[in-house]
């Protein structure tokens, strides 16, 4: 088993690496009005594959516009052509050196200033989620999630999800520690975020924001690593 120093490299090596993918997402505008969500998928799968080799996925690859924004992870739509004012995003977890990523951007095509404000509130909420974990050494998955949600109400949204992230690390995992509700930032998880696993290696987290806006019909979603990088 890899020492902490090296998981920790890894991880965020992964990650680095996830954000390169994404920004060559922007950069060749690959989210574009008229091509469905699994013709981007596959296109951003392909991309990944040209960037780093033959890459795989330690869970389905996810893009969603429109309606499909508000549904959470485990709801599966039927695919959607992306249009010209749309707003969409993609969380893809491609495994970099048997090491998870998970990493998600929102994109916004045309002026519409709501979802602008949206996909910019996004990383700002991050960050203030960010903080209170920071901020508290004691603190449990129940109470940043309480948090997360504050902070999204203050800005004027609603929380997509049941939970504001989860455990990352090795693929696959070494036991069934992630099917538990201790394995997310929820309100089922009474324990610290700052523990070891069962295996017992040091606990990194994923924070997941997952904004909708239920009366207009839409929603976004970023994230990446809380407690590295």
């Amino acid at each position: 088993m890899s020492d902490e120093s090296t998981r920790v490299a890894r991880l965020l090596d992964a990650q680095a690496k996830a954000a390169d993918l994404f920004a060559e997402i922007e950069k060749r505008s690959l989210v574009a009005a008229g091509r469905g969500e699994r013709e981007v998928s596959d296109r951003i799968r392909d991309l990944a594959n040209e960037m780093f080799g033959t890459t795989h996925y330690w869970h389905k690859r996810i893009v969603r516009s429109g309606a499909n924004t508000l549904l959470p992870y485990k709801e599966n739509p039927p695919d959607r052509v992306i249009a010209a004012d749309d707003i969409a995003f993609a969380d893809f977890g491609p495994i970099f050196e048997e090491f998870e990523a998970d990493f998600g951007r929102t994109f916004v095509l045309g002026d519409d200033p709501v979802k602008h404000r949206l996909r910019n509130d996004l990383p700002e909420v991050f960050a203030a989620g960010r903080r209170a974990f920071e901020a508290d050494p004691d603190i449990t998955g129940k109470q940043l999630y309480a948090v997360v949600e504050q902070l999204a109400a203050q800005a004027g949204w609603g929380l997509g999800g049941w939970h504001a992230g989860h455990l990352v690390g090795e693929f696959p995992p070494e036991n069934d520690e992630w099917a538990d509700a201790e394995a997310r930032i929820a309100p089922a998880n009474d324990t610290p975020l700052r523990r070891d696993d069962r295996a017992g290696r040091r606990c990194h987290w994923i924070l997941e924001i997952h904004l909708v806006d239920l009366e207009r019909g839409f929603g976004g979603f970023y994230e990446e690593l809380l407690d590295l990088g």
